[in-house]
């Protein structure tokens, strides 16, 4: 039976409470929701999105003050960046309780928190009265999923409630800062520029992706291959005509002249608004890989603000014609 797709914030409190699993809105993708302290319940969102469990999640937060019962300390850093930047796309690792199971941390001492700023994950949270363990509700490796129904189109039958809270206005993952250590070291560009978080609290240290062998993450979205498109999807060369035999599909930020060589195009943003294309970018990734298209070819945007989130996702999302369109 497929999840009926609905916005009945009760109904899906009581799910979550009760072991359910349930897709939700979030400012930054649809997360995939269960209750982080029900290990049965989290086992049930790695079966359903063939995740592996070597991949940890992040837990959210319906207020700040869950912290104590999620993590050990908060130190006076962490402190500064919850005050500053929650609610809103942030995820910082600290070490965690012994009420988080080991499932949700790949069994790392650490886990990652954040306080969603979209009013639906909010009043779900506070409704569930737990907090809520979610990756993005879409099968592994694959592209994130923006609004109800495409969380419908790949996990519809898996799940049993789908709490549609409109699209996503961010729309690319939450940044996740490890906190944990000396020295904050940022695991994910996302949703939080760090230009922003740098312009606070100085230079950050950035940790370098994971080629994916089986060894615990230390956060989500930091294998080398990730939002995979069934299509293969290449980044483009600017100075390359697309081949007249082959149907290609082009992804930029603004349309430029000789774009009309490609069979499909998808613009981000009509006037190169970086907030706007990471808005657009996962469902204009979908829009093209259900074009039945030869390839995709990828345009880089400016490697600033929100485009080194963009730019992070479409890297990860290369893949060659030969391989398999699974992560």
């Amino acid at each position: 039976m497929t999840a009926a797709i609905g916005t009945d914030i009760d109904w899906a409190a009581s799910l979550i409470a009760s072991g359910g699993l349930v897709a939700f809105a979030t400012e930054t993708v649809y997360g995939l929701g269960a209750n982080a302290f029900d290990a049965r319940a989290v086992a049930r969102i790695f079966e359903v999105k063939e995740r592996p469990q070597f991949d940890p999640l992040i837990v959210h937060l319906g207020d700040a003050a869950w912290l104590s019962g999620v993590v050990l300390s908060v130190p006076p850093l962490a402190r500064l960046l919850i005050d500053t930047f929650w609610p809103g796309p942030l995820t910082l690792v600290l070490p965690k309780t012994e009420r988080i199971p080991d499932l949700v941390t790949a069994g790392l001492p650490t886990v990652g928190v954040r306080m969603p700023s979209h009013p639906s994950a909010l009043a779900l949270l506070q409704l569930a009265k737990v907090p809520i363990a979610a990756p993005s509700a879409n099968v592994f490796g694959h592209v994130s999923p923006t609004t109800a129904q495409h969380v419908a189109e790949q996990l519809g039958e898996r799940i049993d409630y789908i709490l549609d809270g409109g699209p996503c206005t961010v729309g690319v993952e939450s940044t996740i800062l490890d906190v944990s250590g000396e020295q904050p070291t940022l695991l994910r560009p996302g949703g939080l520029p760090v230009e922003v978080i740098e312009a606070m609290i100085g230079p950050i240290r950035v940790a370098g992706s994971t080629s994916g062998q089986k060894e615990p993450q230390l956060s989500p979205g930091r294998l080398s291959r990730h939002y995979a498109t069934r299509t293969p999807l290449t980044i483009a060369d600017r100075d390359r005509t697309p081949p007249a035999e082959r149907r290609i599909g082009l992804l930029t930020l603004v349309a430029k002249p000789g774009d009309e060589r490609y069979a499909a195009v998808e613009v981000l943003s009509l006037g190169g608004d970086l907030s706007e294309a990471a808005a657009n970018l996962f469902a204009a990734m979908r829009r093209l890989d259900a074009r039945g298209l030869d390839g995709i070819e990828a345009r880089l945007v400016p490697e600033s603000g929100l485009g080194r989130a963009i730019n992070d996702r479409l890297r990860r999302a290369v893949r060659r014609s030969d391989e398999s369109p699974a992560c």
